[in-house]
């Protein structure tokens, strides 16, 4: 028998959000591996806010929401209270009940600062990477660096000259005010003479020869070469010679003193960068240029070879946090907010390779 279409919804429901997320939903075991993480960082959160006062919108529940941000590609935190507040399953990933109300946008301008300041990202990341390391999932030998482009969010009008201020061409006078036609061609801007009014820390920056100049940051990821996790990272201004300085500060962080191999493309086989990584206990595993002093002592190791193939998988954690993770043009201005936002994301991208390796077959 065909049933009736009725519009009026019910009044009342006994189905609580739990109970609307499948057992075996993916989203479940990366929920109890962020609220372990969150866990220990409850002292960090109680430092951050005052003994007295109108009790806040709990800390923890704010970077849940930033975390459902990232895992679903959601493009800005308009959106995200949209969807927080008709989805059953981000609901129940924040902590929020049915009835719940959901925030004000501006929640998360407010708690930005604050959350920047109390240097919570780094500490979620490395909450995240202390669960790994009691699996065993992690490598203290074998290690892979790589850096990629990351477009800001400023536009190429805003580039502007330096000691004025005016733009680089002067746009017709019959043009819209508003949003002016600029015609570059033929003058040279460079990152000397000229800077983002939008974004002062973005540099003009290219992929390589022959492709188009953007203003950009420069993100750099030290990834262990067992399974693929990232273990280190930050946000450098894209100079076209951060690699080798990144690298090196990176290194230095790895825990204990013992000799490791540290994989990379030829953008990082530079005389000065391969002469330092003895002082670090370092045997680097670059991809030669041929003009290389990496010598044949180090190339015909079977590890070599190795840490060859596993350094593309680098690019997979790039790939994840340009597609996935939203950061293939930020949506944060200044380098404090871009690497706190990086940071985060990677912890977010250890969330789901731990799940997924937790998950796979043995």
């Amino acid at each position: 028998m065909r049933g009736a279409d009725y519009e009026q919804s019910s009044m009342f429901s006994y189905i609580s959000a739990e109970r609307r997320v499948p057992e075996d939903h993916p989203m479940r075991a990366i929920r109890v591996m962020a609220d372990r993480a969150l866990k220990d960082l409850d002292k960090r959160f109680g430092g951050m806010y005052a003994a007295l006062g109108r009790p806040s919108i709990p800390p923890e529940r704010l970077l849940r929401a930033l975390l459902l941000q990232v895992l679903y590609t959601v493009r800005s935190e308009r959106l995200l209270m949209e969807q927080l507040d008709y989805n059953f399953l981000f609901r129940w990933f924040v902590g929020l009940s049915i009835d719940d109300p959901v925030w004000d946008v501006t929640v998360f301008t407010k708690n930005r600062d604050r959350l920047l300041k109390g240097e919570v990202a780094d500490a979620f990341f490395e909450a995240v990477l202390a669960q790994a390391r009691q699996r065993g999932l992690l490598s203290d030998e074998h290690f892979t660096v790589d850096g990629t482009l990351i477009e800001a969010w400023a536009g190429q009008k805003s580039f502007k000259r330096k000691e004025d201020g005016k733009a680089a061409a002067t746009p017709p006078k019959d043009d819209d005010p508003g949003n002016p036609s600029v015609d570059f061609h033929g003058e040279r801007r460079r990152n000397d003479t000229h800077q983002s009014t939008t974004d002062p820390q973005a540099l003009l920056a290219r992929k390589g020869a022959g492709k188009e100049a953007k203003l950009s940051y420069a993100g750099h990821v030290l990834m262990e070469n067992r399974h693929g996790l990232a273990v280190n990272c930050c946000i450098t201004q894209a100079t076209g010679r951060a690699e080798a300085e990144a690298a090196l500060a990176m290194v230095e962080q790895i825990p204990g003193w013992r000799r490791i191999t540290l994989g990379a493309d030829k953008g990082y086989d530079r005389k000065e960068l391969v002469q330092a990584m003895p002082e670090h206990q370092v045997t680097p595993h670059f991809a030669r240029k041929q003009t290389s002093i990496i010598d044949q002592r180090t190339t015909r190791h079977p590890g070599y070879e190795s840490s060859q193939r596993k350094r593309k998988r680098v690019e997979e954690i790039f790939g994840w946090l340009k597609t996935v993770g939203g950061l293939r043009k930020t949506r944060h201005r200044g380098l404090a907010r871009v690497d706190w936002m990086f940071s985060f994301a990677l912890g977010a991208y250890n969330l789901v390779r731990m799940r997924n390796l937790t998950l796979a077959p043995a």
